[in-house]
């Protein structure tokens, strides 16, 4: 591929809403191959400081079951609307991948290192979906921070929810947004006279 086609392969990345992902999502070898892409990412220490969690089936709807719960537990006054947003939250992708960090407090690599590392997981994952013709989109909201749902998925202390990435088909296709110039965002650094 030359240069041109990577880039516009890179140009091309869109979230798709995951309200608007549907069936079919990617068989198991298809799952394994996007996974294969996603762990090639710069990882210092050669730690691995990551993992996945797969959600799909009638464990999206459990979890989304939980997530109710948990929203009511911590909320009593909660509107019925927020409650079934939250139960609704892993119900229309078919495939939800949680990506984990696992931390090593105390390494040479810091964990700040670490976590980078798995958040570039999740963006490889997603151009990886994209690249099989899937929608993808990462989310995390409350429910990646709250200690129950960490303990509900099975996480370990020093582990944290970095991403879900839901997977599947797009259903529309999603539309470009603007995006910030580079120009803008570029400083040259000189040292001082």
């Amino acid at each position: 591929m030359d240069t041109e086609s990577m880039l516009q392969v890179l140009d091309a990345r869109r979230s798709v809403p995951s309200k608007q992902l549907a069936e079919p999502g990617p068989d198991h070898v298809t799952l394994h191959r996007m996974l294969a892409s996603a762990v090639r990412v710069p990882d210092h220490g050669k730690l691995v400081p990551f993992r996945f969690i797969h959600i799909h089936g009638d464990a999206r709807h459990a979890l989304g079951d939980q997530l109710a719960a948990r929203t009511r537990a911590l909320d009593p006054d909660a509107p019925d609307a927020a409650v079934e947003k939250d139960r609704g939250r892993f119900s229309s992708a078919p495939d939800i991948i949680t990506v984990v960090a696992r931390l090593t407090p105390g390494h040479k690599v810091p964990e700040q290192e670490q976590l980078l590392t798995a958040g570039s997981v999740c963006f490889a994952l997603l151009q990886a979906a994209q690249a099989f013709g899937f929608g993808a989109q990462w989310l995390t909201g409350w429910m990646a921070y709250d200690a129950q749902v960490a303990q509900s998925l099975g996480l370990a202390p020093g582990e944290k929810i970095v991403g879900f990435i839901h997977i599947g088909t797009p259903r529309l296709e999603a539309p470009e947004r603007e995006r910030p110039d580079p120009a803008t965002l570029l400083t040259e650094w000189m040292p001082d006279a």
